[in-house]
């Protein structure tokens, strides 16, 4: 009975120290920093899915540039086709994004700012309803990725400190990386034409 009890009570001990070593606590913060890129991505997704629609109607404008509306949508197609592995948040994966972004980004301005020399193009309803779409899609872009970093920062702090980072060194939390923009990148481009 005593062996029993002695089991019994070393069970409820690694139960208990096992419940408190932070792993469940991983595991959330781990789950909360993936669903926060899901976000990230799905705001960049609802970017690109106004272009189609913004070149479309650029397009209706008598000799707009070709090579411009070229470039914008290969920029999107070159965006749209690097994704990152969200239980794989490295800081090299996420530059690499950030970076196909920035081409659609370029892309984008300079479609833009040739549209300055399109007055008929710049007073159509629809050509000013995509580009106040554009504007709430960038400032929602920021805002998401703000939250990610806030996110990883959270989780980054959890599994770093001790004696959480025994426990995350064990069952492999490493550490996220940050979204980090090129200088400048955190404002969004300048899409008023007024």
């Amino acid at each position: 009975m005593k062996k029993q009890l002695k089991l019994f009570s070393l069970l409820l001990v690694a139960v208990f120290t096992l419940n408190s070593c932070g792993y469940n606590s991983m595991v959330s913060l781990d789950e909360e920093v993936e669903g926060q890129w899901g976000n990230v991505q799905n705001a960049y997704q609802a970017r690109a899915d106004l272009i189609p629609n913004l070149v479309s109607t650029v397009k209706g404008a008598a000799n707009f540039e070709k090579e411009t509306l070229e470039a914008v949508v290969n920029a999107r197609s070159r965006a749209t086709g690097v994704t990152v592995d969200p239980s794989n948040l490295t800081p090299d994966a996420i530059k690499k994004f950030e970076e196909a972004q920035q081409g659609l980004n370029s892309a984008l301005s300079r479609l833009l700012v040739s549209v300055e020399r399109y007055p008929e193009l710049k007073a159509t309803e629809a050509f000013r309803d995509l580009q106040s779409q554009l504007e709430g899609i960038e400032n929602r872009i920021r805002v998401e990725r703000n939250r990610f970093n806030d996110q990883v920062k959270n989780y980054n702090k959890y599994v770093r400190s001790f004696p959480n980072n025994i426990t995350a060194g064990i069952f492999g939390f490493e550490k996220k990386g940050y979204f980090e923009s090129d200088a400048g990148a955190e404002n969004a481009p300048d899409v008023n034409f007024d």
